[in-house]
């Protein structure tokens, strides 16, 4: 497992970083943050400012295969919420040590004097079987090379991304942000997909999911243009997951009906 990625927006609340924009940390297995209002005499690897957040709030702990959550708060209960699951939420109350938090996408929300204190934990290494149903027999475990989530918001972008591919309309070409945004605009669930949401889920993808390091990043990182970094990873992200059948042409049905959309583009069927 490569641990969780911990995610605190950046909404003025920060006082360690208030110009520069979001925190992000890293965390591998065995790994502790801890977060809160913190002060000199009480460190906290993510500072929230509210005044109605404790000096040591709580803390974050990486295990083999998923993350917990301590409430260090003598009175405040805290809210974990799944962004992808239409309300799934559960509640960790004052000082409940070591709650196991399921989800691949988690916000943890701490209620504060103003808006809710929030910050985001991404648990990319979740293990799913496969389509058989295979359970994992006695003994060490064997990770999957790349877990994915085929209920996940993520997987449908990387399937709209690949269409193009899947029906043999084109052998190199990949969709592009609008595209992919119009095309899932009507399924359920993504109504609210913006184009900013899907480069997120693609780097999530390229980063978290399939690990992938472009030559076009490289490129980057000697001077090149950030839309040429972009496509690169758009373009590695969809051939690795043609190659090795991640997504594949039976997976096409979770996307909505194409006739809506070639309609609003003009485009006829033959």
């Amino acid at each position: 497992m490569s641990g969780v990625l911990v995610h605190l927006p950046s909404d003025g609340r920060t006082e360690t970083t208030p110009a520069r924009g979001p925190v992000s940390l890293r965390l591998g297995p065995g790994d502790v943050a801890r977060f809160g209002r913190g002060s000199a005499s009480v460190p906290v690897d993510l500072r929230l400012a509210d005044p109605a957040v404790s000096r040591l709030a709580g803390e974050i702990r990486v295990t083999e295969d998923h993350w917990q959550l301590s409430n260090l708060s003598t009175s405040q209960t805290y809210l974990v919420e799944n962004p992808e699951g239409a309300g799934e939420y559960f509640r960790v109350p004052p000082r409940r040590a070591g709650a196991p938090v399921p989800f691949e996408f988690a916000r943890v929300v701490l209620p504060a004097r103003g808006s809710a204190v929030t910050f985001q934990v991404f648990a990319p290494d979740h293990a799913y079987l496969g389509t058989n149903g295979t359970a994992v027999s006695a003994g060490t475990g064997t990770l999957a090379g790349f877990s994915l989530d085929e209920t996940s918001t993520y997987f449908l972008v990387l399937l709209a991304l690949c269409e193009p591919r899947l029906r043999d309309e084109s052998p190199v070409a990949v969709a592009t942000t609008p595209q992919i945004v119009e095309r899932l605009r009507h399924r359920p669930g993504c109504e609210r997909l913006t184009a900013r949401a899907v480069s997120s889920h693609i780097d999530y993808l390229a980063d978290e999911k399939l690990r992938i390091t472009t030559p076009a990043a490289d490129a980057t990182a000697a001077g090149a243009g950030r839309g040429v970094r972009r496509t690169g990873k758009r373009e590695a992200v969809a051939a690795l997951a043609l190659r090795f059948g991640l997504v594949r042409e039976e997976h096409l049905g979770l996307l909505p009906p194409r006739r809506a959309a070639l309609q609003r583009t003009g485009v006829t069927q033959g």
